[in-house]
Protein backbone atom coordinates (compact mmCIF):
# COMPACT_ATOMS: atom_id res chain seq x y z
CA UNK A 1 0.00 0.00 0.00
CA UNK A 2 1.47 3.33 -1.03
CA UNK A 3 0.90 6.55 0.86
CA UNK A 4 1.55 10.07 -0.36
CA UNK A 5 4.73 11.74 0.84
CA UNK A 6 4.51 13.80 4.00
CA UNK A 7 5.03 17.47 3.21
CA UNK A 8 7.02 19.86 5.38
CA UNK A 9 3.81 21.71 6.20
CA UNK A 10 2.08 18.50 7.30
CA UNK A 11 5.10 17.55 9.43
CA UNK A 12 4.92 20.93 11.15
CA UNK A 13 1.18 20.52 11.70
CA UNK A 14 1.46 17.04 13.24
CA UNK A 15 4.46 18.00 15.36
CA UNK A 16 2.55 21.00 16.69
CA UNK A 17 -0.50 18.84 17.48
CA UNK A 18 1.79 16.47 19.39
CA UNK A 19 3.13 19.38 21.42
CA UNK A 20 6.48 19.40 19.61
CA UNK A 21 6.80 22.76 17.87
CA UNK A 22 9.63 22.78 15.31
CA UNK A 23 11.84 25.55 14.01
CA UNK A 24 10.94 26.41 10.42
CA UNK A 25 14.15 25.03 8.92
CA UNK A 26 13.53 21.59 10.48
CA UNK A 27 10.13 20.94 8.86
CA UNK A 28 11.53 19.42 5.66
CA UNK A 29 14.10 17.28 7.50
CA UNK A 30 11.46 15.94 9.90
CA UNK A 31 9.12 15.18 7.00
CA UNK A 32 11.85 13.26 5.16
CA UNK A 33 12.82 11.32 8.29
CA UNK A 34 9.20 10.45 9.11
CA UNK A 35 8.66 9.26 5.52
CA UNK A 36 11.74 7.02 5.75
CA UNK A 37 10.62 5.52 9.07
CA UNK A 38 7.17 4.88 7.61
CA UNK A 39 8.71 3.13 4.59
CA UNK A 40 10.86 0.87 6.80
CA UNK A 41 7.96 -0.06 9.08
CA UNK A 42 5.78 -0.76 6.05
CA UNK A 43 8.38 -3.20 4.71
CA UNK A 44 8.64 -4.93 8.08
CA UNK A 45 4.87 -5.41 8.15
CA UNK A 46 5.09 -7.27 4.83
CA UNK A 47 7.35 -9.99 6.26
CA UNK A 48 5.83 -13.40 6.81
CA UNK A 49 7.17 -14.87 10.01
CA UNK A 50 5.08 -18.00 9.69
CA UNK A 51 5.57 -20.23 12.71
CA UNK A 52 8.32 -18.09 14.25
CA UNK A 53 7.84 -17.82 17.99
CA UNK A 54 7.94 -14.43 19.74
CA UNK A 55 11.32 -13.34 21.11
CA UNK A 56 10.06 -13.80 24.68
CA UNK A 57 10.10 -17.58 24.13
CA UNK A 58 13.88 -17.68 23.75
CA UNK A 59 16.39 -17.49 26.61
CA UNK A 60 19.75 -15.76 26.21
CA UNK A 61 21.13 -17.68 29.18
CA UNK A 62 23.43 -20.62 28.39
CA UNK A 63 22.06 -24.06 29.08
CA UNK A 64 23.56 -25.68 32.19
CA UNK A 65 23.73 -29.46 31.95
CA UNK A 66 22.09 -31.27 34.83
CA UNK A 67 24.58 -33.75 36.34
CA UNK A 68 22.00 -35.57 38.45
CA UNK A 69 20.54 -38.78 37.13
Amino acid sequence: MSTPDLTAREAAHWAHRAGLPLDGERHAVVATTAQHIHAVVSRLRELDFGETHPAAVYSALPEVPDATL
